[in-house]
């Protein structure tokens, strides 16, 4: 049973999906087009099994479905709003001073 996650939710989720740089690299390419597992790995230069626990986590975390083709699986993004928002977080202007860290580097993937 589908439910409506809470704003924090669904913040968090997409949070979690884009503090990993894979993660991250395969939303940017689902955001161009659908695409199979491998391929994707292939074009992201990662193994497919370490692929295949991003992807479980993209969509664990309900930003990514699959879409059976045949005896294949594909990938896209759950929402084409999703890829309008990537959009939007890549155009955002965002100053970093190239000699800080987030403070939560050295416990997790952050910045």
């Amino acid at each position: 049973m589908l439910t409506l996650a809470s704003e924090i939710d669904v913040l968090a989720r997409f949070g979690r999906a884009l503090a990993d740089p894979i993660r991250c690299r395969t939303l940017l390419a689902l955001r161009e087009a659908p695409a199979y597992p491998a391929e994707l790995a292939d074009a992201l230069g990662v193994s497919r099994t370490r692929l295949s626990n991003h992807l479980a986590c993209l969509r664990d975390c309900g930003l990514v479905v699959t879409v059976p083709d045949g005896r294949r699986t594909r990938y896209e993004l759950a929402d084409e709003r999703l890829g309008h928002a990537l959009d939007q977080l890549l155009a955002a202007v965002v100053a970093v001073e190239s000699d800080k860290t987030c403070p939560d580097a050295a416990e997790k993937d952050c910045c």
